[in-house]
């Protein structure tokens, strides 16, 4: 559920309420953070988890269904300031995080690194011609752009174990299971992990191919290979399973994203990688020390 709207106090107010709160318990400042995206399930997650850090501070929010120009924090954090347009909240700000789509990514990019703030994506589906554009903004402007298609560490041990574990097996079949209202099929996290498998192979994967298909399709996708199998079901957060075969034998290699919480962890890691900038990060792996 969106995070209420509080419209009685001003975007004034909020913003003085939050730079209050703009101190760690060192007395050293905060990292400023504004979140796009901010009235989703996955923004108003984030809002929470950067006001339990004692070295963050929320300090606005931008949606395209704002209404009202504050914001109330959840667990009785305070407000931040609340705007449909991204150019209204951004200044004062350190590092913008945006979780809307590829299109607001792009858009979020430009605008920050401009600003002189840093970026962390958590939209999927990012084509490289916006990684292309983001790496020469962020040298630009010397910020940091970090572009993370999971935020669940836990799914980026796996695609990191999925490169290790490809180069003694021939044959892999993954499988991803999203909720309902996930527009991408494959997930960005099931080609990532497509595209490890193939690094560490070194070339393709063999995929047996299908002497009788009753229904088209349910093979499955193929990338170099490696059969790729999507399911939207409600109830679901984010699910992945790989396998790998050889004769008389596989290897299953599995991770289950229960709820959003779990992807807080990386997403405060990832902010941290921001605001330490400059330059571009692609993934939590360099992130995570994992390559």
């Amino acid at each position: 559920m969106a995070a209420a709207v509080v419209v009685a106090d001003t975007g004034a107010e909020a913003a003085a309420d939050a730079a209050a709160r703009n101190q760690t318990m060192t007395g050293e400042a905060a990292i400023r953070v504004v979140v796009q995206g901010a009235l989703g399930r996955m923004g108003t997650e984030i809002l929470g988890a950067l006001s339990r850090e004692a070295d963050m501070q929320p300090v606005g929010a931008v949606d395209i269904a704002a209404q009202g120009d504050t914001l109330l924090l959840p667990g009785d954090a305070g407000s931040v300031p609340l705007s449909a347009g991204l150019a209204d909240v951004i200044g004062g700000a350190d590092v913008l995080v945006d979780v809307t789509n590829a299109d607001g990514a792009l858009t979020a990019i430009r605008s920050a690194a401009e600003a002189g703030v840093g970026v962390v994506v958590g939209s999927s589906g990012i084509p490289e011609s916006t990684l292309t554009e983001a790496r020469a903004l962020a040298e630009q402007h010397g910020v940091g752009i970090v572009v993370v298609p999971n935020f669940a560490i836990g799914g980026v041990v796996m695609t990191h174990l999925a490169r290790i574990a490809a180069k003694f097996f021939d044959y892999a079949d993954l499988v991803e299971t999203h909720h309902e209202k996930k527009i991408d099929a494959p997930s960005g996290t099931a080609m990532a992990i497509a595209r490890a498998v193939i690094d560490g192979k070194g070339g393709p994967m063999t995929a047996p191919a299908a002497e009788k298909e009753t229904i088209p399709g349910t093979r499955g996708g193929n990338f170099d290979g490696v059969t790729i199998h999507s399911a939207r079901l409600p109830g679901r957060v984010a699910h992945h399973e790989l396998a790998f075969a050889g004769p008389g034998q596989t290897l299953t290699l599995r991770h289950d994203s229960i709820d959003r919480s779990g992807f807080m962890p990386g997403v405060i890691a990832a902010v941290r990688a921001a605001a330490a900038g400059p330059g571009l990060t692609v993934g939590l792996e360099e992130v995570l020390g994992l390559k």
